[in-house]
């Protein structure tokens, strides 16, 4: 399986590090190699948040991504900050609902996702961040549907264990299906 490094960005409170925490467990459900680096402003909810995210068959040497070949972005200054970071070949994931800009790369694949808006549309107003992830998944193809929701399901605390489906139906309306 490829390796992936991953960064997600976006304001604190839009679970930007809840969606790259089940990106890793996923990995792990996989016996892969994985980190998983959080790191946000002082001001966390409403400041900005970002996590990288190692899947790999080997030994991760950094768990710091400076060059990702996959970005989900969900705000105007995370898209500013990681888009040209991408690696040539890479993917960028964007919240087209949040983020008003088109990049003009064309070295890479960029997938524009109104996730923000599906998700009040679906009633999962606060699940636009497993949107964005499902439609990565749909991109990358990063882990299995099995590992992917194994991860959910571990990640999800037990208390909110009702949460479960309601995730994975933000995954999946972010697949496409």
């Amino acid at each position: 399986m490829k390796d992936w490094n991953f960064v997600f960005a976006g304001f604190g409170g839009q679970g930007i590090l809840f969606a790259g925490k089940v990106t890793a467990y996923a990995g792990m459900m996989e016996d892969r190699e994985v980190s998983w680096l959080p790191s946000y402003g002082p001001e966390m909810r409403g400041g900005t948040a970002n996590c990288s995210v190692c899947l790999s068959s080997r030994p991760i040497g950094s768990p710091l991504v400076l060059e990702p070949n996959a970005l989900v972005v969900m705000n105007n200054p995370s898209y500013d900050k990681f888009i040209d970071t991408v690696a040539p070949g890479g993917v960028a994931v964007i919240d087209s609902a949040l983020v008003d800009r088109k990049t003009g790369r064309e070295d890479i694949t960029v997938r524009y996702v109104p996730a923000t808006r599906l998700a009040q549309e679906n009633g999962i107003a606060k699940l636009a961040n497993l949107i964005m992830l499902g439609a990565l998944w749909k991109a990358t193809g990063f882990a299995s549907a099995e590992a992917l929701q194994a991860a959910i399901q571990k990640v999800v605390p037990p208390s909110k264990q009702e949460l479960v489906e309601l995730n994975w139906k933000a995954i999946r309306i972010g697949a496409g299906g």
